[in-house]
């Protein structure tokens, strides 16, 4: 749990590479904020990196220890868990104070006040417990997050790093970055579209898949419109620029990814108030406790309860995994709120094509004219398409072939502006 992040960057890839954190909920806080790690959290490129590993095997190993009093020369006092304590809670410690000088009440304040508290009186081990809690808690919370944020690269990382350009009347291959509004860009079959705009020439089906959910692939002209992120199925296209970077669909798409993750939904901020209460109200109620019945286990017992980090880091950690997860499967959620929404949803309309189906068209049926029988109509449509690239045509292929049939080689082929082929023996 490191310092906060408000830098801003020029690039997807560098904006990826931050780890989003969610926006404070006001500038002013009183006591009953609670703000966790969403604001004041783990940088990781690797969430759960080896010292950390090493630390809660430590504190492991140290609690058991202590618990078959191994190694015990002294009955007061636990040398071997004071070892492990100031090992494993070292960085607890750290962000406690850190805490302290900001006033805000954390889950590592209160579980600091709950270890030193049973360390007080000769409970080494549950200290050691309740460190290693804290240990593998902060591992776990780092680990959702890093997910999200590797959702973020995926989509990043899903655009090409270098293109192929037409400048000065010669193809040359530049860096995505270099690339200029206007740069005429050559994009071979099987490749990925890394601007926005205008077909130049060349006849292709593009997967749009990700931009506009069709999963049909769209065909594409001179003079039509393509977007980023869009995978090039067929034919050779070269495009002209007119958005690049961020400006592009598919950039607008990953900052709704980051804008969502930074979002706080109404139940986090309720999450957060709640916390910071809970924490107060049970450190009263251990001065109470102590007070009435002057037992010092139970008084510990009840600061034990005030880390409230199932409240505050849960609720986020939740809707950050969900979105992160949403955008892995390729849904785009663009805020907690719309999540917390779902939970009182009661009627789903769903798309059918891609949603329900799997988007690949298949031949069902045959519906010949009086006089022609069904081979003749399957060997005339399949010779008809076996040049094609239409969806629709290589569906008519791939069903000839399916049914054992050999399919007769056009001699002549010739494919129509609009869209229709033409194929004569």
């Amino acid at each position: 749990m490191s310092d906060p992040q408000t830098t801003q960057h020029d690039t997807l890839a560098d904006r990826a590479e931050t780890r989003t954190t969610a926006p404070e909920a006001s500038s002013h806080h009183g006591h009953g904020s609670h703000h966790h790690d969403h604001e004041h959290g783990h940088d990781h490129d690797h969430p759960f990196e080896w010292p950390e590993a090493a630390r809660i095997a430590v504190v492991a190993v140290v609690a058991a220890l202590v618990w078959f009093r191994i190694w015990e020369p002294f009955a007061a006092v636990s040398l071997i868990g004071i070892a492990g304590l100031l090992i494993g809670g070292w960085p607890i410690l750290k962000e406690a104070f850190e805490n302290v000088v900001e006033r805000r009440m954390t889950m590592e304040l209160s579980m600091t006040i709950a270890i030193a508290a049973a360390a007080a009186i000769g409970e080494f081990f549950t200290a050691l417990v309740i460190t290693l809690f804290v240990l593998v808690a902060e591992v776990l919370e780092g680990l959702t997050v890093g997910r999200g944020r590797k959702a973020i690269r995926d989509l990043v990382e899903f655009l090409p790093n270098e293109v192929s350009v037409r400048r000065a009347g010669a193809v040359q291959s530049v860096a995505s970055e270099e690339l200029a509004v206007g740069d005429a860009i050559l994009v071979a079959p099987g490749g990925r579209l890394p601007v926005d705009g205008i077909v130049l020439s060349g006849h292709s089906f593009v997967d749009e898949s990700r931009i506009t959910g069709e999963s049909m692939p769209v065909e594409k002209t001179e003079g039509a419109k393509v977007f980023a992120g869009s995978i090039n199925q067929s034919g050779a296209l070269e495009i002209a620029a007119e958005r690049l970077g961020r400006d592009t669909s598919y950039g607008q798409i990953i900052e709704a990814v980051e804008a969502a993750e930074q979002s706080r939904a109404p139940v986090q901020r309720l999450a957060d108030r709640l916390a910071g209460y809970l924490v107060y109200f049970a450190l009263g109620a251990a001065v109470l406790t102590f007070l009435i019945t002057r037992d010092i286990y139970a008084t510990i017992s009840v600061i034990i309860v005030a880390g409230a980090c199932g409240i505050a880091a849960g609720t986020p950690l939740a809707i950050l995994g969900a979105i992160g997860r949403s955008a892995r499967l390729g849904a785009i959620v663009k805020g907690g709120v719309h999540l917390e929404t779902l939970g009182q949803v009661n009627t789903v309309v769903l798309d059918k094509t891609g949603t329900l189906t799997f988007g690949r068209p298949a031949v069902q049926r045959l519906v010949p004219v009086a006089g022609i029988t069904g081979d003749e109509l399957l060997a005339a449509a399949a010779a008809a398409e076996l040049r094609s690239e239409h969806p629709l045509g290589k569906a008519i292929v791939a069903y000839a072939r399916s049914q054992g049939r050999s399919v007769a080689e056009p001699t002549r082929f010739d494919y129509t502006r609009a869209g229709a082929s033409n194929a004569g023996r």
